[in-house]
């Protein structure tokens, strides 16, 4: 029996795939890493990866090597299967480094340096989800930075009754599986919803420009995984807010105004309470999509 050391190293990267998407299940932290909605696929790519492993498995021990045989005239050749030692270093350094990142390094939760590179909700380019015209577009989907972005599917009845707690409820709470439609509806007309108390929680983030007592009040944006995140967020005012430090985590209650904000029209959040919370486990908020027939 001949052991294949390059055979044994891949199927111990199968089976490390395989126990690193399964271990991000069991711990919940794929939700830092993916939308929900896709847990079925990642969990099915874990399988994937260990039946993988099995056969691959299988390969580590031969009786013969199967990649050499000698010619009739006597040589003996590998047919071109073998690799330089420098290729196959940069090969399997490639494959290795996701792994030993993921398993030694802890999952980072988006925050105030990623929302300043990719420019947040209070710029002219990025001052959120603008509502299309219900004659031209589904009126279940907003346009940022003029990209289509599909929601999360639910139930017309589930949208409707949220919406219409939007417009009734005197207190706005912004909970997570409601926060960008209502985020999206608030943004597209502020003035309709001037004097209502809004209830949120997010993270601090403060832009160049910004007043000592400014702060944008953030969360992030999930469609498909953390590589297409986007910020969103409402600017609020409260005589405090120079004391309190970027990525700090903050629960507010404040009254909406409109303000304009490099030439643009948007709401403020006037802080009436606030406090400063841990990292909620679920620190991103999800697309909702809905199918109107």
């Amino acid at each position: 029996m001949t052991f294949h050391l390059q055979q044994a190293f891949r199927a111990v990267i199968l089976a490390a795939f395989a126990c690193f998407i399964m271990n991000l299940h069991l711990n919940g932290d794929i939700e830092k890493y993916v939308n929900p909605k896709y847990d079925l696929f990642s969990q099915t790519a874990a399988y994937i990866f260990f039946l993988l492993f099995i056969i691959q498995f299988f390969r580590i021990w031969s009786r013969k090597n199967k990649h050499e045989h000698h010619c009739h005239h006597g040589c003996s050749h590998d047919h071109g299967h073998s690799r330089s030692p420098v290729k196959k270093v940069i090969t399997y350094s490639i494959l290795a480094f996701p792994l030993i990142t993921g398993f030694l390094l802890p999952p980072q939760t988006l925050g105030a340096e990623v929302a300043a590179k990719k420019g947040t909700v209070l710029t002219s380019k990025t001052a959120g989800f603008q509502m299309q015209g219900e004659t031209e577009l589904d009126p279940s989907l907003y346009v940022h930075e003029g990209v289509v972005v599909d929601r999360k599917e639910i139930k017309q009845g589930e949208y409707d009754e949220n919406m219409k707690r939007l417009d009734n409820d005197h207190v706005i709470n912004m909970e997570d599986e409601v926060f960008e439609p209502y985020y999206g509806q608030i943004n597209a007309e502020p003035e309709k919803y001037i004097g209502r108390t809004v209830k949120m929680k997010g993270f601090v983030y403060k832009e160049e420009g910004f007043q000592s007592n400014q702060l944008a009040l953030t969360r992030f944006l999930i469609t498909h995984c953390i590589a297409d995140a986007s910020s969103i967020g409402f600017l609020t005012e409260f005589d405090e807010a120079y004391t309190v430090e970027q990525d700090t985590w903050l629960e507010i209650e404040g009254i909406i105004k409109v303000t304009q904000y490099d030439g643009f029209k948007m709401p403020i959040l006037k802080v009436t309470s606030w406090k400063i919370i841990s990292e909620p486990d679920e620190p991103y908020v999800y697309p909702v999509y809905i199918k109107i027939k």
